[in-house]
């Protein structure tokens, strides 16, 4: 096995940590301790630069020249470097290089934007279109921010002009907005005529604000390109908003008639024609306000998917570059930070270029040779593979997290369990069709605008040849609407400088159109044709160097559009579309796979050790659908599809009468009802909830399911929202989970938890085991080293409480200075608190991190188990030199009888084994988790480590081979 130079830095665990107002530097650093008792090494922290006032997450950037003074100063954040520092551990700090927050005046480069358009200097930093299509927004940017049409805001008096040190702005549902300075005169013309008739023309004040006017009538206009006149402008503002505050604290007279003029344009409500200076003023700007709806059709900025509010940035240009990461970088050289993790790099015009821009600076800040440890957000569709040659060390995990949860979903019961789905919901789409329908519906709608500035590229590439120049632009549309739906990955990569795509992307654009030649049948084929060769680089004879530019410019666009639109289509559409088994719609997850075979997780594995050995493997983040206990208990369910058929039909008797018929139609549906219930199950409180807790939990998932039905886009969304129908779902959501003694469906969900729930809980624990133990570096979101039943963001990004873990690992470590096999009884006794999962995790990890080396480069041996539940067991081993190490898990709990007793000991796995390959070292094992030793039983001639050994006290092992 050849490794790549590694980094100089790798961590053996990392701890996800969500930074807000409610949870900062300091709190993180009284979680040092506890953190590095349990294995930790590593703080992988969400984004803490500046960011929207009360930002939960961070994603939302304002400012990524300062620390967001809401998470603490920079001083706090080197405390808590300092004293990771002291203990072997680090900080990896989250990257947010694709977008900003706009709708904040904290954004000096977007206000800059507003206030003098193309002429600023920040105008580069921003993915702006000045020349669009419509002609009415040229040299302007679109502002989507009105709740309805401009004309009724306007005359509503929503929109109005304010005054405040030396400046005009307009303030639009009471938040401001600048105004250009040139634009200030359309104020204060009528203010010098009534002050020339109140002071005399020759009056000093009267004087000052001509000269002010004259002022403002020099400042150079928003589409000027010279720098030196842009210069001038900015320095020559500040001089009369100086000389204007001046006169309005010096001169009463002149203070009122500029107010007077000022109210005189903000208009009088029910006079239309009072409001004709007002809309002039703001015609002159270099925004337009709009309808938030126009944005899908006419937006002309770059966005963070199709969140307006979301401005893409310009990463690849140097300038924006250094902006965008200098502090970040300072934090590097000063020795605070250990590694990045890169958000949606898909977003990229270039991923591998920012990659290499990121290292190169790293390795400058830090003045030495060694790579930085970088890791990016990245989703892997089916056998798709990482960039060989990207310059980081893997993703965050999520294609992990696919893995290792398909492995607890029972294949054999595919069959069985999409029958009783079709039966209880009447839908059964091919995985195939239904994420087309998502995507397109996406490129419809949503994100209609990015689409026709594509198409409108394409059109003028088309007119480049006689062989294209008879394809309209609307067909063009169509074609890439149609590819697009039908793009089987997130995007592909080809560069500016490329002469060919790579092989893997050729075959992802052939793929792409040659489905969606198969779905538009009556389509011209050399439509499609002509943007497979754009896409593949076929440049026709006779073009010259700047109409070969135009084609690359289009792809690099094109890709930027793809991963979007596949975000948005897959992961917040189809995922809510069609569940059979919810657990499988997950970032990361296949939804046309029912689980996967042992086979199958081993050599991914195997794949991974060899070219992405220091990668994050997750089974929790920010960003999931649903915390991994939430997904361990919902994979219960594909086991016992029949028992599940049954629950589900009794459940929707005893809840027909708390739904609404409207036409003969049920809300909730039965696929929304069919949803509910696996929620639902996955939720439900381990013990039994006091009344509080009960009305939170109620409350969380009212909100998810209203969450949902916009997300699925079927009976209302975010754009349309169906008052009446959420209301009506919310309503059966609310009697349905009424805490009365009358409440059959409460009695039946309970006991049909209580059955399931120890499988669920044992299911974590060996996906927790195996994550610790495979190639890569496991990481921990927040909160979930004990159960964790979370749904998606915001429900996942509650406040942890820190007390009761710590205080569960006192105990844990209390029980274990009697004995590891007293406390493993002990914890297994009832395990609702969540110190098994926090003993097994503390165990395991604090083995990791003394064989750092072992876990980090040892050999992946895949091991297969014999006997009767060969089926229930997965193992590996990792050695290095002679060093050795076997995990093991089990699996498929309820056929085990979990419902009724602990999976362990040999009258549940009876003669089953592992079998021990030749590779594997002939030595005696200790269990790291029991402290148990295991000896090696020769049987049938092979050398065998029996699984009623091995699985005597918990159904997972960490065996340490010992002399």
């Amino acid at each position: 096995m050849e490794f790549r130079d590694d980094p100089s830095h790798i961590p053996s665990a990392t701890y996800r940590l969500q930074l807000n107002s409610k949870f900062t530097f300091r709190q993180a650093l009284e979680l040092v301790d506890y953190l590095n008792s349990i294995g930790i090494d590593d703080f992988y922290l969400s984004p803490f630069l500046m960011a929207a006032a009360g930002s939960p997450h961070g994603y939302d950037v304002t400012n990524p020249e300062r620390i967001n003074p809401e998470i603490g100063t920079r001083d706090d954040l080197r405390q808590l470097s300092d004293c990771l520092k002291e203990r072997g551990m680090g900080i990896i700090a989250d990257v947010v290089p694709n977008h900003m927050y706009i709708d904040d005046p904290a954004n000096e480069w977007w206000w800059d934007v507003l206030e003098n358009g193309p002429s600023s200097p920040f105008a580069r930093y921003f993915d702006i279109n000045w020349n669009p299509p419509k002609r009415d927004l040229v040299n302007k940017v679109l502002l989507p921010i009105l709740g309805d049409q401009y004309g009724r805001i306007l005359e509503d008096q929503q929109i109005a002009v304010i005054y405040e040190n030396g400046s005009f702005g307009v303030n639009v549902y009471q938040k401001p907005l600048p105004l250009a300075p040139r634009t200030w005169a359309l104020v204060l013309e009528p203010a010098v005529e009534a002050l020339r008739t109140r002071l005399g023309e020759s009056h000093e004040h009267v004087l000052e604000l001509e000269s002010i006017l004259t002022a403002l009538s020099h400042l150079a206009p928003n589409d000027e390109e010279d720098p030196a006149k842009i210069r001038e402008r900015e320095r020559e503002k500040e001089v009369i908003r100086k000389r204007l505050a001046a006169l309005m604290e010096s001169s009463e007279t002149a203070r009122k008639e500029i107010e007077a003029s000022r109210n005189g344009i903000n208009g009088v409500k029910g006079v239309s024609r009072s409001f004709d200076r007002l809309e002039e003023l703001l015609a002159q700007q270099s925004y337009r306000l709009s309808f938030w709806r126009v944005a899908a059709d006419e937006i002309n900025y770059r966005r963070f998917f199709d969140i307006n509010q979301l401005a893409a940035i310009r990463v690849e240009e140097p300038e924006v570059f250094q902006a965008v990461h200098a502090l970040l970088f300072d934090l590097v050289k000063e020795g605070h930070l250990e590694g990045l993790r890169i958000d949606h790099s898909d977003g990229l015009l270039d991923p591998a270029e920012y990659f290499r821009r990121v290292q190169r600076a790293c390795m400058s800040a830090r003045d030495t040779s060694s790579r930085c440890y970088v890791v990016t957000e990245k989703i892997l569709v089916g056998n798709e593979n990482l960039r060989a040659g990207w310059d980081i060390e893997g993703t965050t995990g999520y294609d992990f997290l696919g893995l290792v949860n398909g492995l607890f979903v029972d294949h054999d019961r595919r069959r069985a369990f999409h029958r009783l789905y079709e039966s209880f919901t009447g839908c059964s789409p091919a995985y195939e069709d239904l994420v087309y329908a998502s995507k397109r519906l996406i490129v419809q709608t949503t994100m209609s605008g990015e689409l026709s500035a594509l198409a409108g590229k394409l059109d003028k590439i088309s007119e480049q040849h006689r062989w294209s120049r008879d394809f309209t632009q609307a067909s063009l549309r169509h074609v890439l609407r149609e590819t697009v739906a039908c793009f089987p990955i997130y995007r592909t990569y080809t560069t500016a400088l490329a002469s060919r795509p790579d092989p893997e992307d050729e075959r992802h654009i052939r793929n792409a159109i040659s489905r969606a030649k198969r779905r538009n049948q009556s389509t011209e084929e050399s439509i499609f044709d002509f943007l497979q060769s754009v896409l593949l680089l076929d440049d026709p004879e006779g073009i010259d160097m700047a109409q070969r530019a135009e084609r690359r410019e289009f792809i690099l666009s094109f890709q930027q559009f793809t991963a979007p639109v596949m975000a948005k289509g897959l992961e917040d559409t189809a995922f809510y579309r069609h569940f059979p088994l919810s657990s499988l719609n997950e970032v990361g997850s296949d939804l046309h796979q029912f689980g996967i075979s042992t086979a199958a997780f081993h050599a991914r594995n195997l794949d991974r050790r060899r070219s992405w050995p220091h990668a994050l493997l997750a089974t929790s983040s920010h960003d999931t659908k649903r915390s991994e206990d939430v997904r361990a208990r919902i994979n219960v369910l594909s086991e016992i599809p029949v028992e599940w058929h049954r629950a589900i039909r009794s459940w929707h008797g005893l809840n027909l009468g708390r739904k609404t018929i409207v036409a003969d139609t049920e809300i909730p549906s039965a696929a929304e009802e069919y949803f509910f219930y696996q929620t639902l199950i996955g939720v439900w409180p381990l013990n039994d909830p006091r009344p509080e807790e009960w009305e939170d939990l109620v409350a969380r998932l009212r909100a998810y399911m209203r969450k949902s039905l916009r997300e699925a886009k079927i009976h209302s969304s975010w754009i349309n929202p169906n008052e009446f129908y959420e209301e009506a779902v919310d309503r059966f959501v609310r009697l349905s989970l009424e805490p009365s003694l009358e409440n059959s469906f409460m009695r039946e969900s309970a006991a049909f938890v209580e059955k399931i729930k120890g499988a669920g809980m044992w299911n974590s624990l060996s996906q927790t085991l195996l994550k610790i133990a495979s190639p890569g570096v496991p990481d921990f979101y927040q909160g979930s080293e004990i159960w964790d039943f979370s749904l998606v963001d915001p429900d996942n990004r509650r406040p942890v409480d820190y007390t009761r873990r710590c205080q569960l690992l006192t105990k844990v470590r209390e029980m274990q200075a009697r004995g590891a096999l007293p406390a493993i009884e002990e914890l297994t006794r009832d395990l609702t608190d969540g110190a098994i999962k926090l003993f097994v995790i503390s165990r395991a990890l604090c083995f990791r991190k003394s064989n750092r080396e072992l876990l980090l480069k040892g050999s992946y041996i895949p091991l297969r188990a014999t006997g009767q539940l060969q089926n229930h067991a997965i193992a590996f081993a990792r050695g290095l030199g002679r060093r050795s190490v076997i995990a093991a898990a089990g699996r498929f709990f309820m056929e085990l009888g979990a419902e009724k007793t602990k999976p362990t000991g040999s009258e549940v796995w009876g003669d089953s084994a592992l079998l021990l390959r030749r590779d594997v070292p002939r030595t005696a094992y200790r269990d790291v988790l029991s402290g148990r030793k295991l000896e090696i039983v020769e049987r049938n001639g092979k050398d065998t480590l029996p699984l009623a050994e091995v699985f005597a006290h918990l159904p997972v092992a960490l065996l340490e081979g010992v002399a």
